[in-house]
């Protein structure tokens, strides 16, 4: 059993070290995307970086593989369409829910609460005008009948 706070510490060739830097450099490579690549902390990447440009680690021999260098390259942009296909997404999950809330309030306000009403033909009397009256003769209104509604 190992003890407390004793850890593994990986040496790693200047030959390595060399490429990794030169991987890390390439255009539209990310320093987490090499590091993860390799299987190293970012932080141990960006050390390195640093000695190569103070002259501690001579990066002058290091090969890139053009392999190596493209499926970073593919991994970068895969990730970017990733992310954007993430947020698209997330904004479509938001259109559904604020459909389905819409939805479900305009069903339940087109609800009849009160009393069923009657058509507007069925409602009141009709009255008939006053037949005409001749001299000397008084007429009296007559009312019409009510309508039948069924």
């Amino acid at each position: 059993m190992g003890r407390p706070g004793l850890r593994k510490k990986n040496r790693y060739s200047e030959d390595f070290k060399a490429t990794a830097v030169k991987l890390s450099q390439l255009a539209e490579v990310r320093i987490q995307d090499v590091a993860e690549a390799l299987d190293i902390h970012p932080f141990m990447l960006s050390r390195w970086r640093k000695e190569v440009r103070d002259g501690v680690i001579v990066a002058k021999g290091a090969k890139v593989d053009i392999q190596t260098a493209g499926e970073l390259k593919r991994l970068r942009e895969l990730e970017k369409k990733y992310k954007i296909l993430q947020e698209e997404h997330a904004l479509l999950k938001k259109a559904i829910r604020f459909a389905s809330e819409q939805r479900r309030k305009s069903s339940s306000t087109s609800k009849q609460t009160g009393p069923v009403m009657r058509s507007p033909s069925c409602v009141g009397s009709m009255v008939s005008p006053a037949p005409a009256s001749t001299p000397g003769t008084t007429a009296s209104p007559v009312r019409g009948r009510k309508p039948t509604c069924s």
